[in-house]
């Protein structure tokens, strides 16, 4: 006889553990299946050659939300975030007040240093960095409480779930009318456009609008992606908001952690175990059959792979109405991005500030200028990858140096663009892999010339390798785009952002849903408690 459970859940990424564990919580016997050999989905720990060991994929982490660290007791598992200290952009030679070998521009933690460095470049954009941070702040105190609520149904004639949005609405009008405006642009400008009214060096500018394209096919200048810059301002670690950090063991030891919360609140973890479909009877979901063979039956099945290949990879075809996989055929995935993982034998050297220094302990922006920004998505709107990317840069080994063997060191670098989609002329991303590489160590090497000499083995990740190894469609990081038209109603179908699915019983509670992507782990918590609520449980 088939195995009988609770509650089933598809994937054993870091929303899917905890969608697991708050189930296990409050009673359910729930099992968590896991195609790979490891947890984490693209949350992952990997030693790609001997003695180092890589955050493969995703390899920062500040998202992860208060309540489920509490909740779940995750530093008694294992949980321990090392803070990431500051960012810190080499620029060429000539560019920037210092004259010699080229220029750079530090911010840290420390807030009076980061004033002063500013002051080096523009006095006015040193005042106005602080009203900045300020403003920030509050427009993410202000959106906050929806990273926890689940978005109502417009099409709904019940209208208690739009209780939360009246709140919202009250909220809102309670703003000073200046952050009232402030919100508005948020969700509509580029941001590029929205970071020009603040200040007015470069360097700067480009550095901080990185984040409104992470993982977007987008460029700096697009409309909307200033809500992106938004979405990773709401990180926090200890209450501090926009803090960063880099997980101790990688990011595979945050997964591993909700894991271990997850068995021991009694859920039962499986790897190596890829569901083949999701069974349907009378439009209802019972179970799920495994490529082995085998079946196993639950009264709930939770799906934290995205909507595509939840929808149509997994669900026998004609299930579903022909209009709602029309919806899912139109959600937008686009891939843009990519990952570099090197094993080095030694630190790379900067000209613009040679040596060893703790400027190499935070993160490493290859971000010079406004229009080198905006260029590197020229290249992607074409088919092809940047020339000269954008380039996330973290030695993870100066912080916790168990990732490599002693004197040796492990280097992050996260990429955009890499389109998904590849102009014909170029082929596939197999022809092109390490062409691309070749281009990401040529980007390091305008401004750290000694990369080449120092590194011992190179790790190139394209967004075909992504879905290959995370099954995440078109290698999109986060599940599907966090455009404003893919957000909160509409994430991921019009009508269906209740993590509910057209067929009872089956739910989604990965990053496809509300409220988007990132290690946040909100989608997985609110599924399991929209679960319980249907079923008539109480979470613990």
């Amino acid at each position: 006889m088939a195995q009988s459970y609770d509650a089933v859940v598809i994937g054993g990424g870091h929303n899917g553990l905890i969608s697991a564990a708050y189930l296990a919580r409050a009673g359910l016997k729930t099992l968590v299946l896991e195609q790979r050999s490891v947890l984490g989905g693209a949350a992952v720990t990997e030693e790609l050659f001997p003695g180092f060991r890589f955050s493969v994929f995703s390899y920062v982490v500040s998202l992860l939300r208060p309540e489920i660290i509490r909740d779940l007791q995750l530093p008694k598992h294992g949980l321990d975030i090392l803070p990431l200290d500051g960012t810190f952009t080499p620029l060429h030679k000539g560019d920037g007040p210092k004259a010699g070998g080229g220029d750079y521009l530090w911010r840290v933690n420390d807030h009076g240093r980061t004033i002063r460095e500013l002051r080096r470049w523009s006095a006015l954009d040193a005042e106005a960095y602080e009203e900045y941070g300020q403003l920030m702040v509050e427009m993410a105190r202000f959106i906050k409480p929806i990273l926890a609520i689940t978005p109502p149904d417009l099409t709904s004639r019940d209208l208690r779930p739009m209780l939360p949005l009246a709140g919202l609405a009250r909220r809102f009008q309670a703003l000073p009318e200046r952050q009232q405006a402030a919100f508005v642009q948020l969700m509509t400008m580029s941001a590029s456009d929205f970071l020009d009214q603040w200040f007015e060096t470069d360097p700067l500018k480009a550095t901080m609008s990185a984040s409104g394209i992470i993982g977007t096919y987008q460029g700096v200048k697009s409309p909307g992606t200033a809500y992106v810059l938004l979405h990773h301002y709401m990180g926090e670690i200890d209450g501090a908001f926009r803090a960063w950090g880099i997980p101790k063991g990688g990011t595979g030891g945050v997964s591993n952690a909700i894991g271990d919360a997850a068995r021991a609140l009694g859920a039962e973890i499986r790897t190596e175990a890829p569901v083949a479909s999701i069974i349907v009877r009378g439009g209802r979901a019972v179970g799920v059959a495994l490529e082995s063979g085998e079946e196993i039956h639950a009264d709930s099945i939770l799906s934290s792979l995205d909507a595509h290949r939840t929808f149509m990879g997994l669900l026998e075809s004609g299930t579903l109405e022909p209009s709602f996989e029309e919806e899912v055929r139109r959600f937008k995935f686009r891939g843009s991005s990519g990952k570099v993982n090197l094993a080095v034998d030694r630190l790379p050297d900067f000209t613009c500030l040679p040596g060893i220094g703790e400027h190499l302990r935070g993160a490493i922006s290859f971000s010079p200028a406004i229009d080198d920004m905006e260029t590197a998505y020229d290249d992607a709107k074409y088919g092809h990858f940047s020339r000269k990317p954008y380039i996330d840069m973290i030695i993870p080994t100066l912080v916790d140096p168990t990732m490599a063997p002693p004197g040796k060191h492990v280097i992050s670098c996260f990429v955009q663009y890499a389109p998904y989609k590849l102009a014909p002329e170029l082929g596939t991303w197999d022809d092109q892999r390490e062409a691309f590489g070749d281009a990401v160590i040529d980007r390091v090497a305008e401004f750290a010339p000694n990369i080449r000499d120092i590194i011992l083995y190179r790790n190139v990740q394209t967004p075909l390798d992504i879905e290959r190894t995370t099954g995440l469609t078109e290698g999109n990081i986060f599940q599907g785009e966090l455009s404003l038209e893919q957000l909160f109603f509409n994430r991921p179908v019009p009508g269906y952002a209740r993590f509910r699915t057209p067929v009872r019983d089956l739910w989604l509670c990965g990053s496809a849903t509300h409220p988007g992507g990132g290690i946040m782990g909100a989608n997985g918590r609110i599924a399991a408690l929209e679960v319980l609520r249907a079923r008539g449980r109480k979470a613990a």
